[in-house]
């Protein structure tokens, strides 16, 4: 009697000590990937914050505090915490025996070849602090740059698209009401009133067809660009022939190119060395293969503007900069004042496009939806004639 009561009792435990078990296993697994989540797509530690961070590191150790001290300093004053175990694994491997730019080196989704390269340059020569501050500075006319570029692109497109939705609701849904109220008239509409309403008719009949036309062509962009190089240089080869975007993204390189090369030259690293970091803070994966092709011909012996006049991506403006800076030994200044020059012509073609956009745009939009709404009326002021 005992046994027969005993076992049954034992199974049931076993079963929900396997239960626990699973339930327990899954609530980690669960608790593993939310933590992974949240440390790769919750509140990552942005541009902004790795340029604040450099410019604050460079002002505390100008003040005389310690490297270990001032990430402590850094980690307790943040309020992102991807960022405040980012600078306490900085600290650790500092403090392990790494040197800070071998301790950047460890973690390149945040830091470039760039950074580390003029932060180990200026760990050997002694100069953090004043590196650092060189670093911070570069980050931060590269990040005004890229924000004065998307804020001059983005009301323009906006608006657009507004105004694209508006006449896509004019035509599926307002048009439709007023064709059947048209129906009653007795009358031939007019030629204008008719193509609108076809116009609408097609777009209620293959609206699904276009938009699955149009996520399958954005998806494939997508795939080529992101998987086929030859595909990307294609396709930024031919946006540089765009009469408006064209010179914006040529200027936009070289800006980058010659400011990026100017801190590096300066910061004390090598033009060869430097060639190669600078390849990939260019932004344009197109100057990116020329200025790896400049690197190999300036390490075969080649002088930089003769390597540069050579690749019809450098304009002759930059080539003789360049040229004059090797002459006179100073690179690092001819290259500073190219970024400069670049960096102002940005600003004026900005406004220019800006000033030409916006006109143009709102043109586009009037005459979209005024005359939806003038085809809608043509009916209605020829009512008259028809009682």
């Amino acid at each position: 009697m005992t046994n027969r009561i005993t076992r049954p009792t034992a199974q049931r435990l076993r079963r929900d000590a396997r239960r626990r078990s699973v339930d327990t296993q899954a609530r980690f697994t669960l608790g593993r990937v939310c933590e992974l989540l949240a440390t790769h797509l919750g509140n990552p530690v942005s541009s902004a914050e790795l340029a604040r961070f450099t410019r604050q590191l460079a002002t505390l150790l100008k003040a005389g505090v310690a490297l270990l001290h001032a990430f402590d300093m850094l980690a307790q004053s943040t309020s992102n915490p991807n960022l405040r175990r980012l600078l306490l694994a900085l600290k650790q491997a500092i403090a392990a025996g790494s040197g800070l730019a071998d301790a950047l080196r460890k973690h390149p989704r945040y830091f470039d070849a760039l950074y580390c390269n003029l932060i180990a340059v200026g760990e050997h020569a002694g100069s953090l602090d004043t590196t650092l501050e060189q670093v911070a500075n570069l980050q931060e006319k590269r990040q005004a740059l890229q924000a004065r570029v998307k804020k001059a692109m983005t009301y323009p497109v906006l608006v657009l698209l507004v105004g694209l939705g508006v006449s896509a609701v004019l035509l599926l849904k307002v048009v439709p009401q007023f064709q059947s109220l048209f129906a009653g008239f007795g009358a031939q509409l007019p030629l204008f009133t008719r193509q609108v309403i076809a116009v609408s008719e097609w777009l209620i009949d293959y609206t699904g067809v276009m938009l699955l036309l149009a996520g399958g062509g954005l998806l494939a962009g997508h795939w080529a660009w992101r998987r086929k190089p030859a595909f990307k240089l294609w396709a930024l080869r031919h946006a540089l022939r765009l009469p408006l975007t064209g010179p914006l993204l040529q200027q936009v390189a070289l800006a980058r190119f010659a400011r990026t090369l100017a801190t590096s030259f300066a910061a004390g690293v090598p033009l060869v060395e430097a060639l190669g970091s600078v390849a990939a803070a260019c932004g344009n994966p197109l100057y990116e293969h020329a200025v790896h092709r400049l690197r190999q011909e300036v390490a075969n012996g080649l002088p930089l503007s003769t390597a540069m006049n050579a690749c019809e991506l450098f304009p002759n403006l930059a080539v003789q900069l360049c040229a004059v800076g090797e002459t006179s030994g100073r690179l690092d200044d001819m290259l500073d004042k190219a970024a400069s020059h670049y960096e102002n012509t940005i600003d004026q073609m900005l406004d220019n496009l800006a000033s030409l956009l916006e006109p143009l745009i709102v043109s586009i939009l009037g005459v979209l939806v005024g005359g939806l709404v003038i085809a809608m009326y043509l009916p209605i002021f020829q009512l008259g004639d028809v009682i």
